[in-house]
C-alpha cells in the first residue's frame, strides 16, 4: 500500500465557535425589586484561522483532519459574571497557500511569509445578559439575547510552493542534482524519470544576508498544461517565481532533442499561464560532460539563438558562475565577499 506523504489540495470545513448565551438572573438583597437584575454576557466565539508555517511541507495534516473546530463561548452567569470567550482555532499550513470557497470559488486570501495569518471563519458574538435591559421605567428585566452562532465554511486549499526561482526541465535533466549543488536540500536523486514527485524547495544562502529560495518540481511532459502526466502538480508550484532556470539535458542521454524540450517547455508554460512565459530565465545547458553534449549545444545555439549557460551539475561544473548570475539577478549593483 502506498504511503501518502505529500498534499498539495485539500478541501476543508471549518466550524468557528458559537456566541455563548446571555442570561436572565437576578440578585437576591433587601430593598431591591425582584433581586435585581444580574445576568452577565455570554462569551464570545472563537474563530478559525490558518497560519503560513515554514515548518509545514505540505496539507498533508488537513488531509486527514479536514474538520476544523473553534470553541464555542461560555454562556453568562449570574452575579453580572459574563461568560468566557471561545479559543480561536489556528491551523498551521505550509507558505504560499491559497484559500478559496469551495461553493463559489472566491478567493478567500493567502498566507506567503511565515506567520501571516488569515482569518477563514469568524466566531459568533456573545448574547446581552439582563443587566443591560434595565431602565429607569424597567427595574426588573427579563429580556436577554442569545449568542449568535459561528460561521461554518467549506474552502479549497491549495498550496502554491513560494520560491523566487523555479526549476524547469524534462524529467530526468538534472534539476534535482542542481538544487543539491546551490542548496543544502537534498531531493531524491537517480537516472530514472519522475525522480521527484513533489516540490522541493532549497535555500541558496550567498552569505549572510543575502539569499534565494530556489524550487525543483516535478518534471513537465507535452501537454503538461491540460494537466496531462504531472502537468497541474508542476505548473501551479512555479506560479510565484519571479526568475525560471531551463534545465536542458543538452547531452540528449534519453534519446531527446535539446532543442525541441526547450522549444515545448516554453510552449507549456505559454498554454498553461502566458505570464509564465514572459517571466525572466536563464537556459543551462546541463550534462556537458557527454560526449554528444557539444555538438548538441552548437545546434541549440543555432536554431534558438540562445546563449545558455554550459555545465554539470553532477560534477559542480558551471555552478560558481551560475550563483554569480542569480546574485546579479536578485541583488543588482550589490556585492558579497564570496560567491
Amino acid at each position: 500500500m502506498k504511503t501518502l506523504t505529500f498534499v498539495d489540495r485539500v478541501r476543508i470545513q471549518v466550524f468557528a465557535g458559537n456566541g455563548g448565551n446571555g442570561v436572565a438572573l437576578f440578585r437576591r438583597e433587601k430593598f431591591i425589586p425582584h433581586g435585581g437584575p444580574d445576568g452577565g454576557d455570554g462569551g464570545n466565539g472563537g474563530s478559525v484561522f490558518l497560519r503560513a508555517s515554514k515548518d509545514e511541507a505540505s496539507l498533508l495534516d488537513l488531509h486527514f483532519a479536514p474538520l476544523v473546530r473553534a470553541e464555542h463561548g461560555e454562556h453568562g452567569r449570574g452575579k453580572q459574571q459574563y461568560g468566557r470567550n471561545g479559543q480561536d482555532k489556528i491551523v498551521p499550513v505550509p507558505l504560499g497557500t491559497a484559500v478559496f470557497d469551495a461553493e463559489t470559488e472566491e478567493l478567500v486570501g493567502e498566507v506567503l511569509q511565515d506567520g501571516d495569518l488569515l482569518k477563514v471563519a469568524q466566531g459568533g458574538k456573545g448574547g446581552w445578559g439582563n443587566i443591560h435591559f434595565k431602565t429607569s421605567t424597567h427595574q426588573a428585566p427579563t429580556e436577554f439575547t442569545e449568542g449568535t452562532p459561528g460561521e461554518i465554511r467549506t474552502l479549497r486549499l491549495v498550496m502554491k510552493t513560494v520560491a523566487e526561482v523555479g526549476l524547469v526541465g524534462y524529467p530526468n535533466a538534472g534539476k534535482s542534482t542542481l538544487l543539491t549543488q546551490l542548496s543544502a536540500a537534498r531531493p531524491k536523486v537517480a537516472a530514472y524519470p519522475f525522480t521527484t514527485l513533489h516540490p522541493q524547495v532549497g535555500i541558496l544562502k550567498f552569505d549572510a544576508t543575502h539569499a534565494i529560495r530556489v524550487a525543483d518540481v516535478p518534471g513537465l511532459i507535452k501537454g503538461a498544461h491540460q494537466g496531462v502526466g504531472l502537468g497541474h502538480d508542476f505548473l501551479r508550484h512555479i506560479e510565484r517565481t519571479a526568475f525560471l532556470l531551463f534545465v536542458i539535458d543538452m547531452a540528449g542521454v534519453d534519446g531527446r532533442d535539446p532543442t525541441a524540450d526547450f522549444r515545448s517547455l516554453r510552449e507549456e508554460l505559454k498554454l498553461y499561464n502566458p505570464e509564465l512565459a514572459a517571466r525572466p530565465y536563464l537556459v543551462l545547458a546541463n550534462k556537458m560532460d557527454e560526449p554528444a553534449a557539444q555538438k548538441n549545444l552548437a545546434a541549440f545555439k543555432r536554431k534558438t539563438k540562445e546563449k545558455p549557460l554550459p555545465m554539470s551539475a553532477e560534477l559542480g561544473e558551471g555552478v560558481p558562475e551560475l550563483k554569480a548570475r542569480l546574485f546579479a539577478q536578485f541583488f543588482p549593483g550589490e556585492t558579497i565577499l564570496d560567491i
